[in-house]
């Protein structure tokens, strides 16, 4: 199963790399569903909803939105929330901070606290600063930068086959 989902992903970034100037957004909302498959997080976040949180306004919400209603994370329904502000983060499996939201991105690792929620951000440098996925851009192509420490620092643990797809921090 695993094989063939990491196939998908790289066949979703050799179609990104064709698509240029086609909207990114659904391309990103692809790979944070996706990427909810390589990670493993703690026992008692396999009940309920698999939620993923988007802080502030992004297109990435509505494709998310549009997944949700027919897709799955394992034997998890999956809803998204909005966040205005990082104080009103709640508990999430996934948090996607957009570009124009990512100079709060130590607000929102504050306001998780210890919560095991993987952080995706989309700006260059924040996978440094700590998200534990970092959509980028290189040479024009679409790519991604895992903070493989980041996201062990909240009890999640990352599938080798992700890490083989991303650029290692």
């Amino acid at each position: 199963m695993r094989g063939k989902v990491l196939w998908q992903l790289m066949f979703l970034l050799t179609i990104a790399v064709q698509a240029k100037g086609q909207d990114i957004h659904k391309f990103h909302s692809i790979f944070i569903y996706n990427f909810s498959k390589f990670i493993q997080w703690p026992t008692e976040y396999k009940k309920g909803d698999f939620v993923i949180g988007v802080l502030g306004d992004s297109p990435v919400t509505q494709h998310l939105k549009t997944m949700a209603v027919s897709k799955k994370v394992g034997n998890q329904s999956f809803s998204i929330i909005n966040y205005n502000t990082p104080g009103d983060i709640g508990k999430c499996h996934i948090l996607y901070i957009p570009t124009a939201y990512s100079k709060w991105l130590e607000e929102c690792k504050t306001s998780l606290g210890g919560n095991s929620t993987l952080i995706i951000t989309d700006k260059p440098g924040l996978g440094k600063d700590g998200s534990g996925i970092n959509f980028l851009i290189v040479n024009g192509k679409p790519k991604f930068e895992l903070n493989r420490s980041a996201a062990e620092e909240r009890r999640l643990k990352v599938s080798t086959e992700l890490a083989k797809l991303a650029i290692m921090i």
